[in-house]
């Protein structure tokens, strides 16, 4: 069956004893269906949804977790508890604090439906789940702002150089690459969703300094294996890819960033 991907974005899965970035899937339809999108001002729920715990044996574990989506259906898989917050909350993992150990053990299968119609965007999406998490898990919250290290997103000397997104553009952010070397093609790209989608790939928040409120459209090319800098046709490291194709820095320095604390968290109710 041929499927159309309409929204998504990339989210990190840890694998056994690596990281790995996926797609996170917001929504998926048969090419043969015109399905529209929901309505903007719409606040969906799932109107059924299922939770049951991964098979340990499933082959296809070894692969991570994902979210994705066929028709009206939206699913979850292999997920961890803490792998949901970070991506629901755009958080990096550093970012959520407390909490039982089972939540970043324990891996769940979710499965539901919207109880409106159409494809939700990725701020309905996580919506959905924000709610599913609080109703199923009893989950409860709270936010501080805590001093830790952060990478910090600054303009580079001489002011970046970004393209001006156009105002009918849908926020996107792309991934690809292999052997050690990564590219990202962000549209309609807010400064603040791109550190989200850096921190990404790296071991603690990013925080956006920069003071740009606008949007824009850029591609990102790096290798972030060490052992390739410098190889033929390869990209410059992070730091320096963002200097010469963005007119951006990234400093590894000490900050105020928003954590997430857990004040509540149960085992997931039965279905």
């Amino acid at each position: 069956m041929q499927r159309n991907v309409l929204r998504s974005f990339w989210v990190i899965c840890p694998v056994m004893l690596g990281l790995f970035a996926v797609q996170v899937v917001v929504a998926q339809t048969d090419s043969t269906e015109k399905v529209k999108p929901m309505a903007a001002d719409a606040d969906p729920s799932f109107v059924v949804s299922t939770i049951k715990p991964s098979d340990p044996n499933d082959p296809k574990w070894a692969n991570g977790w994902s979210f994705e989506g066929e028709g009206r259906l939206i699913q979850c898989k292999r997920a961890t508890v803490l792998d949901i917050i970070t991506v629901i909350y755009g958080v990096q993992v550093k970012q959520v604090v407390g909490g039982p150990e089972w939540m970043s053990k324990d891996r769940y299968d979710i499965s539901g439906v919207p109880d409106m119609p159409g494809d939700p965007n990725v701020a309905q999406f996580r919506s959905m789940f924000k709610k599913l998490l609080a109703d199923r898990f009893h989950l409860v919250m709270h936010t501080e702002k805590r001093e830790m290290p952060i990478y910090a997103i600054t303009a580079a000397k001489g002011g970046p150089h970004l393209k001006v997104a156009r105002p009918d553009e849908d926020l996107n952010a792309g991934n690809s690459g292999d052997g050690g070397v990564r590219t990202m093609k962000f549209t309609n790209m807010p400064m603040s969703v791109f550190a989200q989608n850096i921190q990404i790939h790296e071991d603690r928040p990013v925080v956006d300094q920069t003071g740009l409120s606008g949007r824009y459209d850029f591609t990102l090319s790096w290798t972030y294996d060490l052992s390739r800098e410098g190889a033929p046709g390869a990209p410059p490291s992070l730091y320096t890819a963002m200097k010469e194709q963005l007119g951006l820095k990234i400093d590894a320095v000490k900050g105020m960033a928003e954590v997430l604390v857990i004040d509540r968290l149960e085992r997931p109710s039965e279905n």
